[in-house]
């Protein structure tokens, strides 16, 4: 009688009302033949009409999958039992299995009125049957409807309770999912930034240092050793050749916001973004950095902005990219509150201290400076300069 899947204990318990309310027209059935009653051939075949109408309901996959035509069934099968407890007073025990019947088919409110009336009318005709009324002939239904009312409530809240608990279980075996696949990739981002900047530092750069002293070696040998020259140029070519190489590797590991586009496209999506009203400038041309100068710079400022969106009570804020001269400087300013720079020499929770070590670390990588001007009130501006080797 209901279409969801249902938990061993609740099929127990669905069995034995089966059960019961069988056993029950059994019992109404066998005392009314061997109590002699006078009608005791129409209590057999209203009982047995009453069995055979309940068992249609856990077969039918209608009565199981819609709530009017389950409705409806019981209807049916209370009528069965109204004609029976008129017939006999055995009848009256039918209604107990009948209660839960009520409660679990009908709206909360309906199932209760249901439930009141069943009761009510178990006890009118238990009168009528003895020809009087007792207070002691009531108690019986009226218990029984309140047993039936207090165990089908109670065991709706359990299950409501153990719903709530297996979503919020699932949510959590999600939420954890979820954490641990964005700390992997996060992971993973950071390596092959390492991975770049390393290759960047070291192994590019030792390539390129050695195709400008075989360059210089090439010049500089005789022109009557054009052996020596052949093998000095073989030599400079395949260094030029794994510098090529060790750039695309560089490359393609960059951040996924620099993918297509020069760290100025990068910046001035970020600051589009942003929760902030920001505003980008670009001083010089967009020329192309090399790939750590590129990744260094916009995680400083995609740091910077976060800082400046979660402390700084800021309405508008500034990012410029100068790429003139020998080196490459970004600045970021706002609007807000400011702090006290001197105050974040030891990181403090909520300061943003780890943030601004983070970015001084960067810079300093690349043989940079980051600096700090802030005051109270006056605002913040950051600027991080990053030289630049033109060779």
């Amino acid at each position: 009688m209901n279409a969801a899947p249902v938990a061993p204990i609740n099929q127990v318990l669905t069995r034995c009302l089966h059960l019961l309310l069988i056993a029950l027209l059994a019992l109404a059935a066998t005392r009314a033949v061997t109590a002699g009653q006078p009608q005791a051939g129409a209590v057999i075949v209203v009982a047995v009409l009453c069995a055979a109408v309940y068992v249609l309901g856990p077969l039918s996959p209608r009565v199981r999958s819609s709530r009017v035509v389950a409705a409806r069934w019981l209807g049916a099968v209370t009528v069965a039992w109204l004609v029976l407890v008129i017939l006999t007073p055995d009848g009256v025990w039918v209604a107990f299995p009948l209660y839960f019947l009520q409660l679990h088919l009908l709206p909360r409110k309906a199932g209760l009125v249901a439930v009141s009336i069943t009761a009510l009318t178990a006890i009118a005709a238990f009168a009528a049957h003895q020809g009087t009324f007792s207070p002691a002939a009531a108690i019986g239904p009226a218990l029984g409807a309140a047993v039936a009312v207090a165990v089908v409530w109670g065991y709706q809240a359990l299950y409501r309770e153990n719903e709530q608990r297996r979503r919020l279980i699932e949510e959590l075996t999600a939420t954890r999912a979820d954490l641990a696949a964005a700390q992997h990739d996060a992971g993973v981002l950071a390596e092959r930034e390492r991975l770049a900047r390393e290759i960047h530092d070291t192994l590019a750069q030792g390539l390129s240092s050695i195709q400008l002293l075989l360059r210089a070696a090439g010049r500089s040998l005789p022109d009557t050793d054009g052996k020596a020259a052949r093998y000095v140029e073989q030599a400079r070519q395949a260094a030029v050749d794994n510098l090529a190489e060790a750039r695309r590797f560089v490359a393609a590991h960059a951040p996924p916001a620099l993918d297509g586009t020069t760290l100025a496209g990068a910046l001035e999506r970020l600051c589009s973004a942003t929760q902030v009203i920001t505003r980008f400038h670009l001083v010089g041309d967009a020329l192309p950095l090399p790939i750590a100068h590129e990744v260094a710079l916009l995680r400083i400022a995609q740091a910077a902005l976060a800082n400046t969106v979660r402390h700084s009570c800021a309405t508008t804020a500034d990012v410029t990219l100068d790429q003139a001269g020998a080196e490459v400087t970004l600045e970021i300013s706002d609007d807000g509150c400011g702090f006290d720079p001197e105050a974040l020499t030891v990181p403090a929770a909520g300061k943003g201290g780890f943030g601004l070590g983070a970015m001084r670390t960067r810079a300093r990588a690349l043989g940079g400076t980051l600096t700090v001007r802030s005051a109270p009130g006056e605002g913040t501006t950051l600027t991080a300069r990053l030289p630049l080797d033109r060779l």
